[in-house]
């Protein structure tokens, strides 16, 4: 029997080439990190589009199952490589030992993060309070909790352009009873004035589901691929569906996505909006008992609904187009994905003139980002 231990490793793709092959993608080996990591969350700053947060999610010593908690909020500098802890004002200790919640970024540099889970304690908590980091000033908030609201994990999280995030499905609930969240009652988070709302959404039928993640397209449409969920037996149960969500009428449609270059069924991947291509990597592909691990990347055209295995991207005369897929590092903003192979998170960091791109795309989590020791 083989243990199991998360990886510490950083990885990147480079979309600056002009022909990107989803199946013969060039891989490049960063800067490791200084924890192996997984089931956290993290989020890239808008204030200088290069400083990357890690916060929460299990920590151990590198490629071990030793615990390592000399830190609870990481900061990488995607310019300069390097690794950094930071003293956060009035942190939430719970921080320390909470998994499975995803982070968002405003364009004002303030951190949300709802919802997770505990994994030090016998029975798991299940939290239900949304908790803010001000990045400009290092300061922790925690507003008041609204009990109307559910208590969420492994949910996907897309900011809209007005200041509002959508959570989508995930599970709910206490340790002695947990559920799969509807997929027709949305829980919505004004950022702007710290209140909840629920969004009542109809259209075509839609499974619920965790373990997905979900993009935002310059419609303001929410596109999600698959993920997965739990049966009455017990078993995983993994989807291979396309569900995409209006947020202006909240209506539901399942588009007719042909299956040609289509991923296998896969929950607990990483995905970012890049263009109009969904960029979809790793994650879990087996509805059964036993792990199997995707070490793919499919491409999805969110315009005509159809896989397609390459990108074509323009050139830039003056060359200041700079844009990096990192992979180990982060989820959040200005194009992240969250892999599951190896703890890997693919971030995705576009510069044009020094410019934030503004599209603002939603990654999943790393609830299984491990990899087994050899026993001899």
């Amino acid at each position: 029997m083989s243990d199991l231990y998360s990886s510490n490793e950083v990885w990147y793709l480079d979309l600056s080439i002009p022909f990107f092959n989803a199946k013969s993608p060039l891989w490049h080996k960063g800067v490791g990190m200084p924890i192996g990591y997984d089931s956290g969350t993290s989020c890239v700053s808008p204030i200088d589009n290069s400083s990357i947060f890690l916060i929460g999610g299990e920590m151990f010593v590198p490629n071990t199952n030793t615990p390592n908690f000399t830190s609870t909020v990481y900061i990488f500098n995607s310019t300069t490589s390097q690794w950094s802890m930071h003293n956060i004002i009035s942190f939430n200790s719970s921080f320390t030992t909470r998994k499975e919640m995803q982070a968002i970024v405003d364009n004002n540099g303030k951190i949300f993060i709802f919802g997770g889970s505990s994994y030090d304690t016998i029975n798991t908590i299940f939290y239900g309070d949304m908790n803010i980091l001000d990045i400009n000033t290092m300061t922790w908030s925690t507003p008041a909790q609204d009990f109307l609201i559910h208590t969420y994990v492994d949910y996907s999280a897309t900011l809209l352009a007005n200041g509002n995030i959508v959570y989508i499905g995930g599970r709910y609930g206490s340790n002695s009873s947990v559920s799969s969240a509807s997929m027709n009652q949305i829980q919505v988070f004004d950022t702007k004035n710290d209140s909840w709302s629920i969004k009542m959404a109809y259209g075509d039928n839609v499974g619920p589901r965790d373990g997905h993640s979900a993009v935002l397209t310059d419609d303001e449409h929410i596109v999600i691929y698959g993920g997965s969920v739990i049966t009455n037996s017990g078993n995983l149960n993994v989807l291979s569906d396309v569900i995409v969500l209006d947020t202006k009428a909240w209506v539901w449609d399942i588009p007719i996505v042909i299956k040609t270059n289509a991923p296998p069924p896969l929950t607990f991947y990483s995905t970012t909006l890049y263009k109009n291509y969904m960029i979809i990597a790793f994650g879990l592909i087996s509805s059964t008992p036993n792990i199997t691990l995707n070490n793919n990347i499919y491409i999805l055209d969110t315009q005509n609904f159809s896989w397609v295995t390459t990108i074509n991207i323009p050139t830039v005369a003056n060359g200041s187009t700079s844009t990096v897929l990192y992979i180990g590092i982060a989820i959040g903003v200005g194009g992240v994905i969250l892999a599951v192979l190896l703890f890997t998170i693919i971030f995705l960091f576009c510069k044009k003139h020094n410019e934030l791109n503004s599209a603002i795309p939603t990654p999943g989590d790393t609830s299984v980002s491990k990899k087994p020791i050899p026993t001899p």
